[in-house]
């Protein structure tokens, strides 16, 4: 079973790298996330550029 990736809005947002995190982390927090898998998701997508942020986001989420 595939695991429905929780729903986060930047298309039209803020574009900085720090709101997008913000919101991503408020995003998996309602969805119940694990702290655990939150801190992954934080490490993957903070360690590169702004374009690993965008990539890495777009795995984790369904981004709108």
């Amino acid at each position: 079973m595939t695991k429905q990736k929780p729903k986060l809005k930047i298309i039209n947002e803020d574009g900085n790298a720090f709101s997008i995190l913000g919101k991503a982390r408020k995003s998996l927090r309602r969805a119940d996330v694990p702290e655990s898998e939150i801190d992954k998701y934080l490490k993957e997508a903070m360690s590169g550029d702004y374009d690993n942020l965008l990539r890495v986001t777009c795995e984790w989420f369904e981004v709108y």
